[in-house]
């Protein structure tokens, strides 16, 4: 294994924390709410106050990283991670509970910022999309392992929530320590002007060229610099809000966060709730990867038309399930959810990212990439939010819910027939398309 796709695996572990993190609160939050007699409003804020540090931490993550360097915030993330972890699973009081998950909602979005801009500036040319697709996958990889813990741990009593929180220790660990053995990103390196440094780094890395090619590139990047909010941005900046709003709108992180719940209303058991989660998260990852294959070849806008039609049909499906309320109805919920999951993986979660990232011309790029994930994530924690209460303060409110997110499905079919295709373009081509 070569050193640029060794330091991209090690910092995509930071993605792997951020799908566990996103993710577990599925198993915990039913029993949180019994434990602390939390109404539906207080249930709703208690899981997305994580969304509401990731907020912020998508919003401040470009100033550390730019001052102190990847490498640093990204062992600052791995910290807040461990800390998240211990907390939560020692919490005896919701006030505290509230603290760490917010903590840990805070390193979900610095690393969905900085994880992103390390890999991009260690990869090679010729392989940045795949070795950038390793956080992707690896946000995926982390969703499924949570749903997989959560089932294993629910059998272990009225504690069992406190495991299944508790286990992302691990890997926390085991990040911080791999990320001692990661250099610096050769590009920032070059910002600070430590030019013999970025050689170094360049040379283990294979790059023998990157070191002038990175220096020209940033100096014109730094003459270049731009206020974002200006007349002749504007198609970006509507597109990649209206992605990142749409992303949400669908219900997908109410589906990852209250999974358990939704199987539950439906009659499933207690054990056989905690497993259909497992297989949402194995088709979660599995399109992923087959989306991360096929991206520059199928074409970003022909993925999300497609998933956009795969979407509503399942998410229609199963709002009848809930309007039915019959137990052969609800029998065929898992088959429903598993479609809308595949669909989002193969479309809007595998698309997203990479639209933000190239939409922008380089003078506005990172301020772009900012807007686009604070609206993302600014939706996710209404979402998640709003579900709840939903869904115990109406009747049948999980077939309102899965209504509402069909018809937004619909919308954003609507809105990309409008979006420019960027597959085979150069970013200077994309930004002609867009003025012309």
């Amino acid at each position: 294994m070569n050193n640029a796709l060794k330091y991209a695996l090690i910092a995509s572990l930071g993605g792997f924390l951020f799908g566990f993190e996103t993710a577990v609160i599925s198993g915990a939050e039913k029993t949180i709410q019994q434990l602390w007699s939390l109404s539906s409003f207080l249930q709703g804020f208690t899981v997305s106050v994580s969304l509401l540090g990731t907020i912020l931490g998508a919003l401040t993550a470009s100033a550390p990283a730019q001052r102190f360097g990847r490498k640093q915030v990204l062992i600052v993330i791995a910290v807040l991670y461990l800390i998240s972890a211990i907390g939560c699973a020692l919490s005896y009081s919701w006030l505290a509970f509230v603290l760490f998950r917010f903590l840990g909602g805070l390193a979900v979005g610095v690393s969905s910022v900085v994880g992103p801009i390390y890999i991009s500036e260690i990869a090679p040319a010729n392989k940045r999309g795949r070795m950038t697709g390793f956080f992707q996958l690896m946000i995926v990889t982390g969703i499924f392992t949570a749903y997989l813990t959560n089932f294993l741990f629910v059998g272990l009593g009225e504690d069992s929530w406190r495991w299944m929180l508790g286990i992302m220790a691990i890997p926390a660990i085991a990040f911080l320590i791999l990320l001692q053995f990661i250099p610096s990103s050769p590009r920032w390196l070059l910002l600070k002007n430590r030019k013999s440094d970025a050689m170094a780094v360049f040379q283990k890395l294979g790059d023998q060229e990157g070191y002038e090619l990175a220096k020209g590139d940033l100096v014109i990047a730094q003459k270049k610099e731009e206020k974002l909010f200006q007349r002749k941005y504007y198609k970006p900046i509507i597109y990649v809000v209206l992605l990142a709003m749409f992303n949400q709108l669908c219900g997908i992180n109410a589906i990852l966060y209250y999974a358990p719940r939704i199987f539950e209303m439906a009659g499933f058991s207690q054990q056989l709730a905690y497993l259909q989660p497992v297989f949402i998260g194995g088709a979660n990852l599995l399109f992923t990867m087959i989306a991360m294959l096929i991206i520059d070849r199928f074409g970003r806008k022909k993925m999300l038309l497609t998933g956009a039609v795969g979407m509503f049909i399942f998410l229609a499906l199963a709002a009848s399930a809930f309007y039915q309320n019959q137990p052969a109805s609800a029998s065929y919920l898992l088959f429903y959810i598993i479609g809308f999951i595949a669909f989002f993986a193969f479309s809007q979660g595998a698309v997203i990212w990479v639209f933000i990232a190239e939409i922008f011309p380089n003078s506005v790029r990172s301020k772009g990439s900012s807007l686009g994930g604070s609206t993302h994530w600014i939706m996710a924690a209404l979402v998640s939010w709003c579900f709840p209460v939903i869904v115990e303060e109406l009747a049948n409110g999980a077939f309102y819910a899965f209504v509402f997110y069909s018809v937004m499905v619909v919308l954003s079919f609507i809105f990309i027939l409008q979006l420019p295709e960027t597959k085979g373009k150069t970013l200077e081509q994309i930004q002609k398309d867009l003025e012309s």
